[in-house]
């Protein structure tokens, strides 16, 4: 019998993805940074597109370590501009160097990046019920409120429908359709 899944779900990468990390609950400030920075890439385009890319955008961006990342100079911006492995996007990369100077301000204001993202959601993820993935919503109240404080604190590309997304990637809500073998998998 075949496992029931989610229908955005298709190409080999969105399948793993799916299968392994949607949705999963994350409280790793390292890979909350990388969520941040990946949805913030997204935005315009297909999140196939970024998971195809996945792996250089690692490779060009040290790893999503955002204490290197602060203190990227105008030769390595040149340097990712030139990278055709990532998305080229002079915007998107001056924003992702702005996010690790207020990811770190946050950090040292309540202590991890974790503490302040997940506030959003009072610490718990937020379970829907949804049976068609025409039901999923792109923006919450919740997604609407971080994206107000995140703009608020400096960071860049962080509409809420982004942060919505950013929601679903770091589990702070399953979206998993209620058929799908996921749902209860990561609802437990």
């Amino acid at each position: 019998m075949e496992k029931q899944s989610c229908g955005w779900a298709k190409k080999p990468l969105d399948i793993v993805y799916h299968d392994t990390e949607w949705g999963v609950p994350v409280h790793d400030d390292g890979k909350l940074f990388e969520f941040l920075v990946l949805d913030a890439f997204q935005a315009g385009l297909s999140w196939s597109t970024i998971l195809a890319k996945r792996e250089n955008f690692r490779k060009a961006f040290d790893n999503f370590d955002y204490e290197r990342i602060v203190h990227y100079d105008q030769a390595k911006i040149d340097k990712l501009l030139q990278d055709a492995g990532i998305i080229r996007n002079k915007l998107k990369i001056h924003a992702t160097i702005s996010n690790a100077k207020a990811f770190i301000k946050v950090q040292e204001e309540f202590g991890s990046f974790d503490n302040y993202i997940w506030s959003f959601t009072k610490g718990k993820t937020l379970v829907n019920t949804w049976k068609d993935m025409k039901e999923v919503p792109a923006t919450s109240k919740e997604s609407d409120g971080m994206s107000k404080d995140l703009k608020k604190r400096g960071f860049k590309f962080v509409g809420s429908t982004i942060c919505y997304a950013f929601m679903q990637a770091a589990g702070m809500v399953n979206d998993h359709l209620v058929s799908c073998f996921r749902y209860r998998e990561v609802s437990k």
